[in-house]
């Protein structure tokens, strides 16, 4: 995955139907500057939150939009459990096999990285504010 450098258009975001453009550095497999749009399509404050990723300006294995939801759920006082989950689209069967293979190996891995993130905001106990 290509490095985010910054986002642009993105006054409203968090708010439904709000939206941002994506800007990643240069990588192997993109050429860098603008990379996707991210739309807010559902939000319940400290509940729910449902995005779409689309707009993709490199080719992506087939794939034209991921949409993620990020559940919460309060287990008990300052437990708070997290289900984030994302359904990849795609055409063209062909692609399919490797379809597979980038969901359960890259991006699989990509999403630990996620959680890996969230967990040093939890133990520094540092806010996770978009600005």
């Amino acid at each position: 995955m290509p490095k985010i450098t910054h986002c642009t258009d993105d006054e409203h975001w968090g708010q439904v139907p709000s939206s941002k453009k994506v800007y990643a550095a240069k990588s192997f497999t993109q050429k860098g500057g603008y990379v996707s749009m991210d739309h807010v399509l559902e939000r319940i404050e400290n509940q729910y939150w449902k995005i779409k990723v689309d707009d993709f300006q490199s080719w992506m294995l087939g794939f034209y939009q991921f949409v993620g939801e990020w559940k919460t759920t309060e287990i008990e006082p300052n437990v708070i459990q997290i289900d984030y989950s994302y359904t990849m689209y795609a055409k063209g069967i062909l692609y399919y096999p490797l379809n597979w293979l980038f969901t359960k190996l890259f991006w699989k891995r990509y999403m630990k990285q996620v959680i890996r993130n969230i967990e040093e905001l939890i133990r520094t106990e540092e806010e996770y504010k978009y600005l």
